[in-house]
């Protein structure tokens, strides 16, 4: 499956910005779903997952009530609602695809098989 994120930019501190991840080869509606950034100079690190049925979502503290994940199956496309966003959360957010159920996979970086290319996110103070 190959995943193209978009729909990064610069926005002011408290603004909104939201990010897609469009799937092409194969539907994603059987995989779990994870957002992931890395800052310059840092270690990628995670975001939000979603289950495959959109029922389930898990987040990181750091974006807790900031950030929503959701996902259009029809669409084979999941999204990054962000907003009250911080300088903090500028990075390269990517999006991955993991086979194994929400339960498993969760946040663990390595249990997340496919990877797209990331779109980059700039939140000016």
């Amino acid at each position: 499956v190959q995943l193209q994120a978009s729909g990064g930019g610069l926005v002011q501190a408290g603004g909104s910005l939201r990010l897609s991840c469009a799937a092409s080869g194969r539907t994603l509606s059987s995989y779990a779903m994870g957002w992931f950034r890395q800052a310059p100079g840092k270690e990628r690190e995670s975001v939000a997952a979603i289950s495959w049925s959109g029922l389930s979502t898990v987040y990181a503290d750091s974006v807790k009530g900031r950030f929503t994940i959701s996902r259009d199956n029809d669409r084979n496309t999941v999204y990054l609602q962000m907003n009250s966003l911080k300088p903090e959360d500028t990075a390269g957010y990517y999006c991955a695809a993991s086979r194994a159920t929400l339960v498993v996979a969760g946040l663990r970086e390595s249990r997340y098989d496919y990877w797209g290319q990331g779109t980059l996110v700039t939140v000016s103070s």
